[in-house]
């Protein structure tokens, strides 16, 4: 017995580690996202966006907040199938989770979307461990978010579910159950191709932001501004891009333009953050 107890040690403390790891990971996501300039309508360095109830140092604070949460999903996951347990088990976390992140923001929402995609990607990252490809980390957080929480119900009256409803679109679910192609196929890619090219980081990431801003049906956006706000920001993003991207000077310019009319608004692609941060956090743990 004490063989075994001691066998088991070291396997444990290689767990923790991991879990500590991939937390860290993900919360240097969070910050990243946070504080790349300039975002469209989004807090940033230079004020809070079209966020009246948040700002950068919140952000910072909401973000530093969930690595305990984070190393809990990991280790929960770990050893355990990507299935319904499971599920339930990191919904019980993501809510402690957001506890968390509303004492760190005085009741702010900061984070609640990023906690539900970056749980699922970091759990589903240490089911499979190192090595792991970002479309399998991917396909297998869809595996366990195609599972319902046993524990508590999706709530009708978020702000997500009401523009899922209102304007027949998937949200942050339909994208964790399909495996979140806009970050396999829009972000991830497009931040991995302007590095791989020389580009700096903040252009790298921010031409990243705008490659899912391009393609997705943004609840956030739909929530505060409906159909026009998403075209808005939807034909913008694309026309950064076609401009060159924000590394150039006609692309800085029409992101600038970009970010002034989403403020007109009032819109933010908030969800499209959520997914930089997942596309971030991939790229630093996965190996393609």
């Amino acid at each position: 017995m004490r063989t075994a107890v001691c066998s088991e040690a070291p396997a444990r403390s290689s767990a923790r580690a991991q879990a500590a790891h991939l937390a860290d990971c993900a919360v240097r996501a969070l910050r990243e996202e946070a504080l790349l300039s300039p975002k469209p309508a989004l807090v940033d360095a230079r004020g809070s966006g079209a966020h009246a109830d948040l700002d950068l140092a919140r952000m910072l604070r909401s973000a530093n907040s969930l690595r305990g949460p984070f190393a809990d999903m990991a280790l929960a996951a770990c050893t355990a199938r990507p299935d319904a347990a499971l599920r339930t088990r990191l919904a019980a976390i993501g809510r402690v989770a957001e506890q968390r992140m509303l004492l760190a923001t005085q009741g702010s929402n900061a984070h609640r979307g990023a906690i539900w995609a970056l749980g699922l990607l970091l759990g589903a990252r240490a089911q499979l461990g190192d090595g792991a490809a970002a479309a399998q980390v991917c396909e297998t957080a869809a595996c366990i978010a195609r599972h319902e929480d046993a524990a508590q119900a999706p709530s009708p009256n978020s702000h997500g579910a009401r523009a899922m409803h209102r304007f027949g679109v998937g949200g942050a679910r339909g994208q964790a159950r399909a495996g979140f192609p806009q970050v396999l196929h829009a972000g991830l890619p497009m931040l991995r191709r302007r590095l791989a090219a020389g580009a700096r980081a903040e252009h790298a990431r921010l031409d990243a932001l705008l490659a899912i801003m391009a393609e997705l049906d943004d609840t956030c956006l739909l929530h505060r501004g409906g159909d026009p706000a998403l075209a808005a920001a939807q034909a913008g993003a694309r026309r950064v891009l076609e401009l060159g991207g924000a590394a150039t000077r006609a692309g800085h310019a029409q992101l600038l333009c970009l970010d002034a009319e989403l403020l007109a608004r009032r819109a933010s692609p908030g969800g499209s953050a959520d997914l930089l941060a997942a596309s971030l956090f991939l790229h630093a743990v996965t190996t393609s």
